[in-house]
């Protein structure tokens, strides 16, 4: 069910939609639905829906940090490493639980976050 004012859908510039599926598909384990080559969808949810997709061009540095959740992040960590991401800010605690940022294949910076306890 999609919320007034959430975000509803996520979309990445990339420069390679192969090496994107590639990498995020290892990290995550996320599905997509492809529309040739211009464009990639995300499957997020049960229902197969898409909340999000990768569109060719080059990423920009800076903009809304995309923040994901995770029920173990020690495993997304060692995931988005193995699969060829760069961890830019280490694991730490803050108010709530723990979260680090990590940038993929091309530069572009997100970060994974739990619950204290987690």
């Amino acid at each position: 069910m999609t919320r007034h004012h959430s975000i509803d859908y996520v979309e990445f510039t990339v420069p390679d939609l192969a090496q994107a599926k590639a990498f995020y598909g290892a990290a995550f384990g996320w599905k997509f639905n492809d529309y040739g080559d211009a464009y990639v969808g995300i499957r997020g949810d049960a229902e197969d829906r898409e909340a999000g997709g990768f569109a060719p061009g080059e990423p920009r540095p800076g903009g809304p940090l995309v923040i994901l959740y995770s029920d173990d992040i020690e495993a997304s960590l060692n995931a988005i490493v193995a699969a060829g991401g760069t961890v830019t800010q280490d694991l730490f605690e803050f108010p709530g639980g723990r979260r680090f940022h990590f940038a993929d294949p091309f530069g572009v910076e997100l970060a994974v976050w739990t619950e204290a306890g987690h």
